[in-house]
């Protein structure tokens, strides 16, 4: 098996993936733990955000194959680095999932950088830096929203005190986190029997997890 063009989408990618699984697959399609890092400049802006995004052990199944070169049975750091650069280079498509806004202003991202991919107990996962464009001053609020509102990629900001955590924030600032409410069975099945094409219509539903640091 061959890489991934470059030229592909993330959710090419992913279209792709599901090509080669099964017939019936539900919405979702690919489930992603994630955390966040938000990372404030000693002047006390917010330069960057740090991701880890560990993805599904199916999705990560298809996505390694062809990948360990001297089939040794691991996968390091150098056979995954042309995957992490695809990865790098389709995101911005899609935002990279990631909406951000300083003092309720949106704000702009730049080139992301220090992508790596790791492979282990069958999970891939994806780290990198997410820098802000123009590095806002939130002295009021910094918040992130983080997840696919088509739902075809599922976010779950993991249940954990470091799920979304802050470096060098000034002090007295506190991060709240707040998971959207799980789907009721009828919707979930509703999902499940969508094409597995097909982007349903998610607008009345909360699927993005958002997180907010608060400043005195």
């Amino acid at each position: 098996m061959t890489l991934i063009p470059p030229g592909l989408t993330l959710l090419a990618m992913i279209a792709l993936w599901l090509g080669f699984a099964a017939p019936a697959q539900a919405h979702p399609h690919v489930f992603v733990n994630a955390k966040a890092e938000i990372v404030y400049a000693p002047d006390g802006s917010v330069k960057a955000l740090k991701y880890i995004w560990s993805f599904d052990e199916a999705y990560s199944a298809y996505m390694i194959q062809g990948l360990d070169k001297n089939n040794d049975g691991k996968l390091t750091p150098d056979e995954l680095a042309e995957l992490a650069k695809v990865n790098m280079e389709s995101l911005p498509d899609v935002g990279f999932f990631t909406t951000a806004k300083a003092n309720g202003k949106q704000q702009e991202f730049s080139v992301p950088s220090d992508a790596a991919l790791s492979y282990e107990n069958k999970v891939l996962t994806l780290t990198f830096t997410l820098p802000l464009k123009n590095p806002p001053h939130a002295n009021r609020s910094f918040g992130i929203e983080i997840g696919d509102p088509t739902y075809f990629v599922a976010f779950d900001i993991v249940d954990a005190p470091d799920a979304v955590i802050t470096r060098d924030a000034p002090k007295g600032c506190v991060v709240r986190v707040a998971r959207p409410p799980k789907l009721d069975p009828a919707t979930a099945l509703k999902l499940a029997q969508e094409d597995i094409t097909a982007t349903p219509d998610m607008s009345a539903y909360q699927v993005t997890t958002r997180a907010l640091v608060a400043c005195p």
